[in-house]
């Protein structure tokens, strides 16, 4: 899988768009990214009961929504009018959930990059990679660079690599593996998106020895990502993208 599409300038990517800032997943966090000079943005898809792909991150409701319960259990016409911002502060009561189609449309309408994480609810890996998929190739145009379509499970990876092969793709880790070799040629990835948490100079180096971009999360201390970049991490996720953005 090519990397040479994936530029990251400046090296900082907003995480599930500016979520320090705004309320994560939504169209005004995605707001808060162009205006502190971010390129590339960071999303979640799931699947709704009736097979909508939207943008959440969790498995329930609760957290970022006034609604109760999982998302596999909700159809998008409940969901759509769910207020997805008091509970980040209660000026923002009139965000909402974003349909994947309405958030890859303010993508190519702003000339920004993508970064689109599969995170299927339980049980729902195939489905949920294939309608985001279609649903993302419906809207995409030719004249844009592909989005890097990343994920933790490789099952999610492996179908998408099937569905579009030229599309890169990006392997989530939460901790270091020793068998991370066999699970990128599993998966066919461009990068390899790590937890910085479990980063060392000579972790980066061995997977940088791959051939791979090495990217990071989430990083919101300025210092620590200068250090990254400097150990050849080539661009951080972060919620508050602005901070790192000043410190390079």
């Amino acid at each position: 899988m090519t990397a040479s599409t994936l530029k990251f300038d400046p090296p900082v990517i907003a995480h599930r768009g500016v979520r320090a800032e705004a309320p994560e997943n939504t169209l005004t966090a995605f707001r808060q990214a162009i205006a502190q000079g971010v390129r590339w943005l960071e999303t979640d898809v799931k699947l709704t009961h009736d097979g909508m792909p939207i943008l959440i991150h969790d498995d329930l409701l609760d957290r970022t929504t006034n609604g109760h319960g999982p998302v596999a259990d909700m159809v998008w016409a409940e969901m759509k009018n769910l207020d997805a911002g008091s509970w980040f502060n209660p000026s923002f009561a009139d965000a909402r959930i974003p349909h994947l189609a309405e958030a890859l449309r303010f993508v190519l309408d702003n000339k920004l990059r993508l970064n689109l994480e599969l995170k299927p609810c339980p049980g729902r890996t195939q489905a949920t990679v294939m309608v985001s998929m279609i649903e993302a190739a419906k809207i995409w145009t030719p004249e844009f660079e592909p989005p890097l379509i990343s994920s933790f499970d490789v099952n999610a990876l492996i179908i998408a690599s099937r569905l579009h092969p030229d599309w890169p793709r990006g392997l989530l880790l939460d901790q270091w593996q020793d068998n991370w070799p066999e699970l990128v040629k599993m998966t066919d990835v461009a990068t390899i998106n790590i937890n910085e948490a479990v980063l060392t100079a000579d972790r980066v180096q061995q997977l940088k020895e791959s051939g791979h971009i090495v990217l990071s999360y989430t990083v919101n201390d300025p210092i620590r990502a200068k250090e990254l970049l400097h150990w050849g991490v080539t661009a951080v996720f972060s919620d508050n993208p602005k901070e790192i953005i000043k410190s390079l």
